[in-house]
């Protein structure tokens, strides 16, 4: 499900940072992270893709143990380029872009409790029609229906908790895709979500 709402943007959330290069969108800007080029796109394994609503179930190296998890991508929450101009440091670098918030469920299903800062909420992104979004550092990571992984402690088997992760992506992007890999270059796996 996709959801069209500015009212998540909390306005005492810091101004965020663009953390990536907006070429990976299309678009110009320097600084470059993992996956930013076409070349490192080519060579990532194949994918497995998720139904709407259907959870993965993966093993993930924390800090206290290897986790294993049930993973669902719930939604995506996409904002305006009003939204963008109040988030960015510098809203002339990301014009044309709006942000979506990916709303990521993790369950704990066993192995062990992770005694606090859970890593799994680490390896989301998101793509805009086939393309590596822009992700935001210090986006704040409250919005309804969001928890902050510095606030979850004790995650103990059976709990479960939703962790977001903010991109930007070019406005009027048809087609959202949320990926999620157990390791920083493993296969993901992607749950898609159309705009219209």
């Amino acid at each position: 499900m996709l959801n069209r709402k500015t009212s998540w943007l909390r306005a005492a959330a810091p101004v965020a940072v663009l953390a990536l290069a907006l070429t990976a969108c299309g678009g110009g800007g320097k600084g470059e992270a993992k996956g930013s080029t076409s070349k490192l796109q080519e060579d990532k394994p194949a994918s497995r893709e998720m139904a709407t609503g259907e959870s993965a179930t993966s093993a993930f190296k924390e800090d206290d143990g290897k986790i294993t998890y049930d993973v669902l991508a719930q939604k995506v929450d996409v904002g305006t380029e009003a939204d963008t101009k109040k988030m960015v440091d510098d809203p002339a670098k990301a014009k044309g872009f709006v942000p979506a918030v990916a709303h990521v469920k993790y369950t704990n299903k066993g192995g062990g409790v992770v005694a606090s800062y859970p890593s799994v909420g680490d390896n989301v992104e998101i793509y805009a029609d086939g393309r590596r979004g822009t992700i935001l550092i210090g986006a704040a990571d409250d919005a309804p229906g969001c928890e902050s992984d510095t606030d979850i402690e004790n995650w103990k088997k059976g709990a479960s908790h939703v962790l977001c992760e903010t991109y930007m992506v070019p406005k009027g992007t048809k087609e959202l895709a949320v990926h999620w890999s157990a390791e920083d270059d493993g296969e993901p796996y992607i749950w898609t979500f159309k705009t219209s």
